[in-house]
């Protein structure tokens, strides 16, 4: 009797992690996995260099152009190459790559190449009159994919090891860098209490 209620109460958890849903003028879909909107941005992060923009009106200045690229799978760490993604974001495409080049870390070579991608194709596909004259709006990277392989020990021991991968993303846009707002040391305190304030406390009420 209890072999057999078990069996059921795992047929009705298997039933509703395969059911179907039924969205209003789509047909049903699989619920094959939860995203959050990172990842769903981050996997159609180039499709968004096909975005077309409605017809400017004369006296509107122009729209600068937007460019996205990105490099996935790399054998990097992810936290390595996030030191790398924010030291950059800001700068202008001069600045970033010459940052780059002398740093001696294996993802700044790699990141270099990106940027460099990514302004050829400003020139080529984005109709950028001066390579130069972009700057890293948007900078960051994200897991790739783990590939879990055994690593030995001594007596017959072993254990699981992770080959770790990464993606990064950036986003050029056309035009010199906006200026950063200088923060007074008055604003700097309320952040500081605001961070204090807004913090997590395990165990607490």
């Amino acid at each position: 009797m209890a072999t057999a209620m078990a069996g059921r109460g795992l047929s009705f958890i298997r039933n509703i992690f395969h059911s179907r849903l039924q969205v209003p003028g789509v047909g049903p879909q699989q619920l094959s996995c939860v995203h959050t909107t990172t990842s769903l941005e981050s996997k159609h992060w180039e499709r968004r260099n096909l975005k077309v923009y409605p017809p400017q009106l004369p006296d509107e200045p122009r729209r600068p152009a937007e460019i996205h690229h990105s490099r996935r799978q790399i054998k990097y760490s992810k936290d390595k190459m996030w030191y790398l993604a924010k030291m950059i974001r800001g700068m202008s495409i001069d600045e970033a790559v010459a940052q780059l080049e002398f740093n001696d870390k294996k993802g700044a070579k790699i990141m270099k190449e990106v940027l460099l991608e990514a302004q050829e194709m400003a020139v080529k596909n984005h109709n950028v009159e001066f390579k130069s004259n972009l700057y890293v709006a948007e900078s960051f990277s994200s897991k790739g994919m783990y590939l879990k392989r055994i690593r030995y020990h001594g007596r017959g021991m072993f254990g699981i090891m992770d080959k770790v991968y990464c993606h990064y993303f950036v986003k050029l846009v056309e035009g010199s860098p906006p200026k950063k707002e200088e923060k007074t040391s008055f604003d700097q305190a309320k952040e500081y209490v605001q961070g204090l304030k807004n913090r997590t406390i395990i165990h607490s009420l």
